[in-house]
């Protein structure tokens, strides 16, 4: 081989050898820092969202919970207030509680006030939702203080 050829076969592989090199790194960068969240309120890219398909009503009353808290799990401490419209819980960035946890799937849970009272629905995912301790399979009314369990983040509804 002339030296040429061989130089230029140094040269391709080392390319070849940094080019694994910044994918790992790649790789690695988006595991350490996890899912990007986008930023809420007006002005922020808030999309447009169609009207339920049931009538909801703003729970009245002073035993109707203000807020949904976060009480274990990585985002522990987390509290949304709650008001007229429903409140999304999973994983993607559109959601309104978006949980870095491996457990949650995509759109994992709804919490949506209806009569009077807050309800939690899942939403298909694979893990489940858990209420008091058992999985539920269609829409269950929450009270305030009753844990619900979405993978590894425990949230709780709070006067």
């Amino acid at each position: 081989m002339s030296e040429l050829v061989l130089t230029l076969l140094r040269v391709g592989y080392l390319v070849l050898l940094w080019g694994f090199v910044l994918a790992a790194l790649a790789v690695l960068r988006k595991d350490i820092f996890g899912t990007r969240v986008t930023p809420r309120g007006p002005g922020r890219g808030a999309t447009r969202r169609a009207a339920p398909k049931q009538p909801v009503r703003k729970p009245a009353g002073r035993s109707a919970p203000t807020r949904l808290v976060v009480t274990q799990g990585p985002l522990a401490g987390t509290s949304i207030p709650l008001g007229p419209s429903s409140v999304l819980v999973g994983r993607s960035p559109s959601c309104t509680l978006v949980l870095d946890d491996d457990y949650s799937s995509n759109r994992h849970a709804r919490f949506f006030p209806q009569e009077g009272s807050w309800w939690v629905e899942d939403l298909g995912s694979t893990n489940g939702t858990v209420v008091s301790g058992e999985r539920i399979s269609q829409p269950v009314e929450v009270r305030a203080g009753t844990p619900v369990r979405i993978g590894q983040t425990l949230i709780e509804l709070r006067r």
